[in-house]
């Protein structure tokens, strides 16, 4: 029969019904619900009804019924025949009982034991129609959608939270009858409070007299209560229940979750290491603050370890100091030094901990503050974690031995504790002995007092470290005054003194030590004399900018807001306020150009500011027609002078010598490290800025930037698109009658009226065009002691012309080889900016192989025969070292040999003078020699190095570890022998290894107490080295394959360890378990680290999409030293344990991240427990072992539930219900019911039907 809907009629006559048994009472409650089913099923209306409930409840609780034990038996049987569903019925009764308990304390007597017996009672109803109307009906009483703010509400969701609610009126009553007045943050809707409390039932209630029947019920209600909340509470089903609200309600004070592993061994905090010793390469200028990304690494390592806030801190500190010991013996080289190494450890380390502690004080209001009585304010956890791990520092004195560059700061940070104990101690004892500070005295100090200063500086602690026991030394605080302090030149700066020649040299090599000073220097440098502003820029670029790192990040802030706002509001005009600041701007960008200020920059992330605020200046100056003064008789402060160095420094922030595999790599469609990925970078900085001004004192002024588009300056913008068109297209040589043909023809008759001036030029006849074009150019007149007065817009644009031509006259005889070079070096003479024209060309040029070889043998061009051998010789050492099989590198008896345009470039840059003001060159034309090498075949680079080697004899160290990185470029073998290496060297003896690489297992083995190892040969260790080639690496999507193949193949061997010989049984206890999961663990933590440092976000993600996934699927023939049940089981947690951190270092843990970067985290990870989910339901065959398999599964789901449980709030709730079914086959019920709690409110539906389904097995009998 169709249904019906419940109508009036129906609605009458079972409400006459009801009355009528009610009279009779002579019918058993059995036989009233046997009758209403058959006249319901008879109209039609669908069991169990929703508006049957309401009318029960309706009859029942009416203010003129009484209570009738019959009707409450008729409800017992109503609910085991499914007349009424339970949920809704207990629901509906709920609101009326709570409430009217004291007037009506039989009915909730009555209630009680129906609750007891039915609050678990949850069944799927067949009819959706059914199911809509007991989701409103409940919703209706308890308003779930609007507090909890649920949208689609299912029926799993009302459950749960209708046994929430349930359970928190039960406590909320019985406090109250027994008058406790408790406020919690959670109150029941059932319970009415404060005045509500006081008038409900008014008038029934004042009637009951001490010792009444009702008053008795009352008294034993709350104790009935106590105990169904006891029996509620005791199931196992009731804790799954409560916990699901717990951690996905907004209500909710969601703490930090259980763990399946605490770690507390150093091993595990290698990820730092390898980032910060990844972060010092200075070929790989970092883009995102390092600030940032120790603040995430923080966080997420403390959460992944499951570490103190002591234990995480001291890992960092730890870290970071033997980053600095690493520099103690480096080789010399255009490479950032000690300075940024100093500046992680004093400057980038200090503040990360700040923010580290801001957001824990802000997300975490569970924290419980800790008073400190001195000073009457509140240190929390995090704050007492800091302090005892820099104190603890003071153990590790290996570590604290300062480099010979800050012996005298630490010296002076210890004499300022001295002074600080000594005035302290006199103000309270006249008779105290004690000192002011002697600077003549050894002080003994070390790191840790440096450490402390910077902390200080950021109010991470305050002066009572000062009185640690043992941070002064005796001998200091006990000897007497003797001599004063040398004046500062910063106070004498500060007094008003006039910058003279002897105060400029004096603050340019001391630091200052106040913001103020730096302020004050800022405002001369923007507003002094035409003298005075360049002194200033000097001054703030110097050593307050290189070693100021207690206040690093204002003189950041002032250098970058000097270069974006670096003219008085007064001046007007198009580029003439530029013009009239040349001077001080080419003193900003000279001085930081410098390396080792390059890779501060980097590290204070204002990488995508500083090239923003560059734009402009490179339109301008570029775009202005140099007169004769501006470009011969102050190179220094010239208009193409500031122009070279304003495009240079530009062109290396967008990375622009990186191999064309690397501009490949993109990031929301923008290559990353491009110039429009940097722009883009700044943008979003500009407009996010005002929002994170409001909650925390950031130093940058927002309104000091503003967004930059490329196509705002045409001139940079159409040379950039020329950049990235040269390797795609070749030119057709030089076309007369346009403007470029004749500044190509100016600038070819400026190199060759000069070369002829310095002796004629070598050639011979050739029809060549080109050649044609350039024997013309040589009579065209032009005076040889005249330079073109271009704008260097024009000049560049015209360079590649200019450059095929001389290339082809040098193929074709018309012009020697060393007037080639002569001519690439006047050119560079002219126009310092035209390096980046030729680096472009050349490069381009060597990638399409077209040109011939040239012999390097002393007399066409440059000979490395002298020193090649011991070059190769050495690299092969190295290699060797590191135990990898070197191929033949050699060039043998054959002729050493070059394509032209290589031996150009190099001919060219071992022209250079090493001059540290030209380090802005040699930066750039290094990364340009060792990308170009790239396409040359293999034994180029120890040709190039040997070159160099043989021009800076103090470099020859530093040229052959760079020489040796070449041979990971392309070969893939050699690839895997190293990260094999890494291993070894810091996990000990891999597969009955016996290398001398597992003579010192641990940090130092991997990355090597020293850069170089002390000896003739510059031995470095293999994870420095790998760290140093892996960004080069062509193939580097191969290495996801080898960091998994040995994760497993080590797990395979620890196995073998641990079970004994020809046995596949399982031979472990729980503390052998233990070890070898601590052990599994080590190993996964480094090739997560590994792959992070080599490949970032793009290797992460292809591990999740293709790698993980083709290694489940493929069946792996290997040679297996043990298969046992052991090794499977190590096999699968260790590739589980490799990918959740690989993600967690990528993307964190938590949800305070960029969109972008959260949508690709939802997306990667979505789609690799899809993948999972469908192997679930046997939608995929594997060919991997099933023990391997179920433990990955359980073990991956079991760290992201416990350590990234924000993970599985996206994923979407169909995944997680097939997920949790084919955990609950398993027997993993308790994992299947913590992945669906976690869920957030969508999987709360499918939680609901997995408790019952769970449960119902439980009660199902055994067959």
């Amino acid at each position: 029969m169709e249904s019906l809907e419940w109508n009036q009629q129906v609605n009458e006559t079972v409400t006459n019904k009801l009355k009528l048994w009610q009279q009779l009472n002579n019918e058993t409650p059995t036989a009233w619900v046997t009758e209403l089913i058959q006249y319901l099923n008879s109209v039609g209306v669908e069991l169990p009804s929703p508006e049957f409930a309401h009318l029960l409840v309706s009859q029942m609780c009416s203010e003129n019924e009484k209570d009738h034990p019959s009707m409450w038996k008729f409800l017992h049987h109503a609910l085991a025949s499914r007349l009424i569903f339970p949920l809704q019925l207990l629901s509906l009764l709920s609101s009326k009982v709570f409430p009217r308990r004291y007037s009506h304390p039989h009915a909730y007597a009555l209630f009680l034991p129906l609750l007891a017996q039915h609050a678990f009672n949850f069944h799927p109803i067949a009819s959706i129609k059914c199911t809509n109307k007991i989701i409103k009906s409940v919703d209706s009483v308890f308003h779930f959608s609007e507090t909890f703010k649920i949208q689609d509400v299912e029926l799993g969701h009302v459950f749960i939270l209708f046994f929430f609610s349930i359970f928190i009126a039960l406590i909320d009553t019985t406090l109250n009858d027994w008058g406790i007045q408790v406020t919690f943050n959670e109150r029941s809707c059932l319970v009415p409070t404060g005045d509500q409390y006081m008038v409900i039932d008014h008038n029934v209630t004042h009637n009951f007299k001490k010792g009444d029947y009702h008053e008795q019920i009352r008294k034993r209600n709350s104790i009935t209560a106590l105990e169904v909340l006891e029996r509620l509470s005791e199931t196992r089903k009731a804790t799954i229940l409560l916990q699901s609200v717990l951690l996905n309600m907004m209500l909710a004070d969601v703490g930090s979750c259980t763990t399946l592993l605490r770690c507390n061994y150093r091993s595990c905090w290698i990820p730092f290491d390898i980032y910060m010793e990844n972060a010092m390469d200075s070929r790989q200028i970092p883009i995102k603050s390092a600030i940032d990304v120790l603040k995430e690494g923080i966080k997420t390592l403390q959460i992944i370890n499951q570490a103190s806030w002591h234990e995480t801190f001291l890992a960092l500190w730890l870290s970071a100091l033997r980053l600095v010991q690493r520099e103690r013996d480096p080789p010399e080289g255009p490479i950032p030094h000690l300075e940024a190494r100093l500046c992680m450890l004093l400057s980038i380390v200090p503040l990360a901990v700040l923010d580290v502690l801001r957001d824990d004080s802000e997300h975490n209001p569970s924290s419980v503050p800790v008073p400190v009585k001195s000073e009457n304010r509140y240190e929390k956890q995090a704050v007492c974690g800091l302090m005892s791990s820099v104190q603890v520092l003071g153990q590790f004195s290996g570590l604290l031995c300062p480099p010979a560059l800050v012996v005298d700061a630490a010296n002076q940070a210890a004499r300022k504790a001295a002074s600080f104990i000594y005035n302290s101690m006199n103000e309270k004892d006249d008779s105290f002995t004690g000192i002011h500070a002697n600077s003549n005295t050894k002080a003994g100090g070390n790191l840790r007092h440096l450490i402390v200063e910077a902390c200080i500086a950021r109010n991470l602690m305050d002066t009572s470290v000062y009185f640690w026991p043992g941070y002064v030394s005796t001998s200091v605080t006990s000897l007497s005054d003797s001599s004063p302090l040398e004046k500062s030149p910063w106070l004498t700066f500060m007094e008003g003194t006039p910058l003279n020649n002897s105060l400029i040299n004096a603050l340019t090599a001391t630091p200052a030590s106040s913001p103020a000073e730096i302020e004050k220097l800022y405002y001369i440098a923007l507003n002094g004399s035409e003298l005075e502003r360049p002194a200033a820029a000097k001054i703030l670029c110097g050593a307050s900018l290189g070693r100021g790192w207690y206040i690093q990040e204002h003189v950041v802030h002032y250098v970058i807001k000097l270069l974006a706002s670096p003219v008085p509001h007064s001046h007007s005009g198009t580029w003439g306020p530029l013009v009239d600041n040349t001077s001080m701007l080419s003193a900003v960008l000279r001085g930081a150009s410098c390396v080792d200020t390059v890779h501060i920059l980097s590290l204070h992330g204002v990488v995508p500011t500083v090239a923003a605020s560059l734009l402009p200046l490179c339109e301008a100056f570029g775009s202005i027609t140099p007169t004769p003064n501006s470009t011969g008789d102050e190179p220094s402060t010239s208009v193409y002078m500031a122009f070279s160095l304003a495009f240079l420094f530009l062109i290396r922030l967008w990375k622009f010598c990186r191999p064309p595999i690397d501009q490949c790599i993109t990031e929301g469609g923008i290559a990353v490290g491009g110039l429009e990925y940097l722009l883009s970078l700044h943008n979003n900085w500009v407009m996010s800025s005002q929002d994170k001004l409001k909650n925390n004192q950031n130093l940058f002024d927002s309104a000091s930037f503003k967004p930059v588009y490329i196509d705002s300056f045409p001139k940079l913008r159409a040379l950039y698109c020329q950049y990235k068109s040269c390797v795609a297209s070749t030119l057709s040589g030089i076309s007369t009658g346009n403007s470029i043909h004749q500044t190509a023809s100016v600038i070819l008759s400026m190199i060759y009226q000069k070369m002829m001036t310095k002796g004629g030029i070598s050639s011979s006849n050739s029809s060549s065009p080109s050649s044609n074009a350039c024997s013309s150019l040589i009579n065209s007149g032009e005076d040889a002691l005249q330079r073109p007065m271009l704008p260097a817009w024009e000049v560049l644009e015209a360079l590649p012309f200019v450059l095929e031509a001389i290339l082809t006259a040098c193929v074709h005889g018309r012009l020697s080889s060393r007037d080639l070079t002569t001519g690439l070096r006047d050119l560079v003479d002219f126009l310092p900016a035209s390096l980046a024209a030729i680096i472009d060309y050349f490069s381009s040029e060597i990638t399409r192989g077209v040109w011939k070889l040239v012999p390097m043998n002393g007399t066409d061009w440059p000979s490395p025969a002298a020193v090649l051998q011991s070059v190769e010789s050495e690299i092969k050492a190295i290699l060797t070292h590191v135990g990898v099989e070197v191929p033949n590198c050699s060039s043998g008896g054959s002729p050493v040999m070059l394509p032209l345009p290589m031996a150009a470039l190099v001919s060219l840059s071992i022209t250079f003078k090493l001059d540290k003001s030209l380090e802005y060159m040699h930066a750039i034309t290094g990364a340009a020699l060792e990308n170009c090498a790239s396409g040359c075949p293999w034994p180029s680079m120890p040709i190039i190095g040997s070159l160099w080697a043989q021009k800076v004899r103090r470099w020859h160290n530093f040229i052959v570890v760079s020489g040796s990185r070449s041979v990971f470029r392309h070969n893939n073998e050699s690839v895997a022998q190293l990260v094999r290496s890494c291993f070894t060297s810091f996990l000990g003896i891999l597969c009955g290894s016996t290398s001398n690489l597992t003579a010192e297992c641990s940090v130092n083995g991997l990355l090597g107490s020293s850069i170089t190892a002390p000896g003739a040969c510059p031995f470095v260790a293999p994870g420095f080295l790998f760290l140093r080639s892996c960004r080069n690496i062509h193939n580097v999507q191969y290495l996801n394959d080898v960091i998994v193949g040995l994760v497993t193949e080590y797990s395979n061997e620890l196995a073998g360890r641990r079970t004994s010989s020809g046995s596949s049984h399982l031979k472990f206890n729980e503390a052998s378990i233990s070890v070898a999961a601590q052990s599994v663990k080590e190993m996964a933590t480094l090739g997560a680290s590994l792959l992070c440092a080599a490949g970032g976000i793009q290797l992460v993600q292809e591990l999740y999409k293709e790698t993980i996934p083709t290694w489940l699927l493929s069946s792996r023939d290997l040679k297996r030293k043990n298969d046992s049940v052991v090794s499977y089981i190590l096999e699968g947690y260790a590739i589980a344990y490799l990918l959740t951190l690989s993600g967690s270092i990528i993307w964190g843990v938590g949800t305070n991240l960029p969109s972008s970067k959260l949508s690709r985290r939802n997306r990667i990870i979505g789609v690799h427990l899809d993948f999972l989910a469908e192997v679930m339901e046997r939608k995929i065959s594997l060919s991997c072992n099933p023990i391997t398999w179920k433990t990955y599964v359980c073990c991956l789901v079991g760290l992201i539930v416990s350590l990234a449980p924000t993970w599985v709030q996206e994923v979407k709730v169909e995944t997680l219900r097939k997920l949790a079914r084919g955990l609950s086959r398993w027997n993993e019920h308790e994992l299947a019911l913590s992945l669906l709690q976690r869920g957030g409110t969508a999987a709360m539906g499918a939680l609901a039907e997995l408790v019952n389904v769970i449960e119902f097995k439980h009660k199902k009998p055994c067959s």
